[in-house]
């Protein structure tokens, strides 16, 4: 398609991570391509989530950005109505422009010593654990997850302190599993299932992922709408069989439904069109290793969680992608 391009300049306002992970490398990619195409006084300013990342569409939702990141993307249909974590802070505006690829999952995991494979044991020996794990404090959304995910195990909070057991929390994923590697902690419960900080812990036999339930997998599919996400066999060597796992995928952009159309087409099609440049950071990685999974699809990156803005659907159309 021949390249859109605005005129008259604008100052745009992102959303990205806590400054050095996936997101703010998107938004640095995309501040490029948009500002080459726009006026020639363009600016976008990125800026960087403090705590667990919830803030990032609120600052959208209230108008004070103009552009998010957010993760996974099955939790944002709950964000329109307010529902689940966005219970108090609904945000009915958020439209997506698209959905950028991240095979994710959540996984529980524990020191191979303690002699637990599975919830089953988990719940029978009942030991007091140190569990690293991210912030339920009702702005982290893998922290909020997490303790949906124990709960329909059956370790709620309360259960799980009646054991002794503890959950060491952090914001970002890193910091939990460096928990792990350094011995800190007994267990981690975490996402970023694909970087380097996971295989360190379980090809050193640090640990041993749990594989889900299959009835908590279809229980929190039919309350909560979470997919579920299986790790191949050999995803890790020490991993014979496959591993029912917690889908916790992919990557939604989100802006307001009153973003003027025209940003927002050429948003979108910046990020279809340019999408060879983001690629090209991550082809140095398997793409199962990839914390942005590649290759990027437009077809596929149209099909969003919640509904797309106007300015997208008219790039996706015209370019014969929906």
């Amino acid at each position: 398609m021949t390249a859109p391009r605005l005129e008259h300049s604008h100052h745009l306002r992102f959303v990205g991570d806590w400054g050095q992970a996936n997101f703010h490398r998107i938004c640095s990619w995309l501040c490029e391509e948009f500002c080459k195409r726009s006026g020639p006084r363009s600016r976008v300013a990125i800026w960087s989530i403090r705590a667990g990342g919830i803030e990032a569409i609120d600052l959208v939702e209230e108008g004070e950005a103009d552009l998010c990141i957010v993760t996974p993307a099955m939790l944002m249909p709950a964000a329109l109505d307010g529902r689940l974590i966005f219970q108090g802070r609904a945000a009915p505006h958020l439209r997506a422009l698209a959905v950028l690829p991240q095979n994710d999952r959540m996984v529980l995991a524990l020191r191979p010593d303690l002699g637990i494979r599975s919830f089953e044991e988990l719940r029978q020996k009942k030991p007091a654990l140190r569990i690293a794990t991210s912030r339920n404090d009702g702005t982290n959304f893998i922290g909020y997850v997490a303790r949906l995910f124990m709960q329909a195990h059956g370790i709620d909070d309360a259960t799980f302190a009646s054991w002794g057991g503890t959950y060491v929390e952090d914001s970002n994923p890193r910091e939990s599993l460096q928990r792990m590697q350094d011995g800190e902690v007994d267990g981690v419960l975490q996402e970023a299932i694909m970087t380097p900080w996971w295989s360190d812990i379980v090809e050193t036999g640090k640990v041993v992922p749990l594989p889900s339930e299959e009835a908590v997998l279809q229980q929190l599919q039919k309350d909560y709408g979470f997919g579920r996400n299986d790790l191949p066999a050999g995803y890790w060597p020490s991993l014979q069989t496959s591993l029912p796992a917690l889908d916790f995928s992919d990557f939604l952009i989100l802006v307001r439904d009153d973003m003027p159309d025209d940003i927002a087409h050429l948003l979108t099609w910046c990020l279809v069109e340019t999408r060879a440049a983001i690629e090209r950071q991550y082809r140095h990685l398997p793409p199962q290793r990839s914390p942005l999974s590649y290759p990027l699809v437009p077809s596929a990156m149209a099909q969003t969680s919640i509904a797309l803005h106007p300015g997208a659907r008219r790039y996706y159309e015209a370019a014969g992608h929906l």
